[in-house]
C-alpha cells in the first residue's frame, strides 16, 4: 500500500482570484476541495476539474489543476469522456443546482445508473445565482423569488434520495458553513472508487434572503453524531434523506462498493486510452479489410 504525503494548500492556488459576491458559500467550497486534494496528496497533473455554467460553475479558474468550462448542464457528459479516455486522472465535476439538477438532470442520473467513477460537487444555494435570483430546482415550495412572485408551486429537487434510487455509491452532503467537516466529506468522495455525490448547501447571500447561514446553522446535524448510524444501510439514508424542516442531516449518508463502468469495458483493461499505441495491429487491419469486401 503507497504512502500518501499530503501537500500544502498553496499547491492548487490558482492564478486567477475568485469574484464570488462576499461572503458566498463558493469560497468554503473551493477552500474544502483544496484541502481534500491536500489531504489525499494529488498532484494538479493527475487532476481534472469540469464546470458547466453558472456562478459555482467558475470554480475550475480558481484552482490550480487541469480544468474544463463546459456548456450549461453538460458538464456531467464531458467529465464522463475524460475519465473514459484517462482513467488514472482524478475527475471532479463542480457546479450548481441549476446546471446538475435543471438542465443537466438526465446526464446526472445516467451517470449514477452506471457507477462512473466521477465526484460530482454540487454548490446548492436553491437559487438562479447568475441570472440574478430566480427559483432553481431545490427551491422550496411557496418560497417567492424574481420568477415566482407568488410562491413557488413546484415541488423541489431531492438531490440525495435521487442519487440514492439512481445508483450512486457514495451520497453525501456538507454545509459551505463548516469547510473542515466538508473537507472530510469531500476527501471520502474523491477517494472513493464508483460515483460519489457531494450535494453542499452553499447560501447564495446576494439572492436568497430565506436560506442564509443562520438557517442552516439551526436546523442542519451529522449523521457521524447519530448512535448507531450505518452509511451501508440503504433503507436508512433514504430515510434520512427525506428529513427536512426543523432538523436537516448532513454527512455521508450511504457508501457501497460496486464495480464501475470503467472496471466491466474491456478497452480498458490494457490501460488508460490515452496510453494505446495508434497503430492497429496488422492482421487485426488485414481481418477488416477482408471482412468488407
Amino acid at each position: 500500500m503507497s504512502t500518501v504525503v499530503e501537500l500544502p494548500l498553496e499547491t492548487y492556488k490558482g492564478s486567477v482570484e475568485p469574484d464570488w459576491c462576499p461572503g458566498c458559500g463558493d469560497f468554503g467550497v473551493l477552500r474544502s476541495l483544496q484541502m481534500a486534494c491536500g489531504k489525499l496528496g494529488i498532484q494538479p497533473k493527475d487532476l481534472l476539474l469540469v464546470s458547466g455554467i453558472g456562478c459555482s460553475s467558475n470554480l475550475p479558474g480558481f484552482l490550480h489543476a487541469y480544468g474544463v468550462h463546459s456548456l450549461h448542464g453538460r458538464a456531467v457528459p464531458v467529465a464522463t469522456g475524460a475519465k473514459l479516455a484517462n482513467h488514472n486522472l482524478h475527475v471532479v465535476i463542480t457546479g450548481g443546482d441549476g446546471d446538475g439538477y435543471g438542465i443537466g438532470l438526465g446526464h446526472f442520473i445516467h451517470a449514477m445508473r452506471r457507477n462512473l467513477d466521477l465526484t460530482y460537487i454540487v454548490m446548492n444555494n436553491q437559487v438562479y445565482g447568475l441570472t440574478t435570483g430566480q427559483a432553481s430546482p431545490t427551491a422550496m415550495k411557496e418560497v417567492r423569488t424574481k420568477s415566482t412572485p407568488r410562491g413557488n408551486v413546484e415541488l423541489p429537487i431531492n438531490p440525495i434520495a435521487l442519487a440514492l434510487v439512481s445508483g450512486a455509491t457514495y451520497v453525501s452532503r456538507a454545509f459551505s458553513g463548516d469547510p473542515g467537516h466538508m473537507a472530510a466529506i469531500m476527501a471520502g468522495a474523491i477517494a472513493h472508487h464508483g460515483f460519489s455525490l457531494l450535494d453542499v448547501f452553499s447560501p447564495c447571500v446576494t439572492y436568497n434572503k430565506l436560506n442564509t447561514y443562520p438557517w442552516f446553522k439551526q436546523r442542519l446535524y451529522k449523521l457521524e453524531d447519530v448512535e448507531g448510524y450505518d452509511v451501508s444501510n440503504f433503507t436508512g439514508a433514504l430515510e434520512r434523506a427525506f428529513e427536512w424542516g426543523d432538523r436537516i442531516p448532513m454527512g455521508l449518508f450511504y457508501k457501497d462498493r460496486q464495480l464501475t463502468y470503467e472496471d466491466t469495458e474491456p478497452a480498458l483493461q490494457r490501460g488508460p486510452l490515452v496510453e494505446h499505441p495508434l497503430e492497429m495491429d496488422p492482421t487485426l487491419f488485414q481481418e477488416l479489410v477482408e471482412e468488407l469486401t
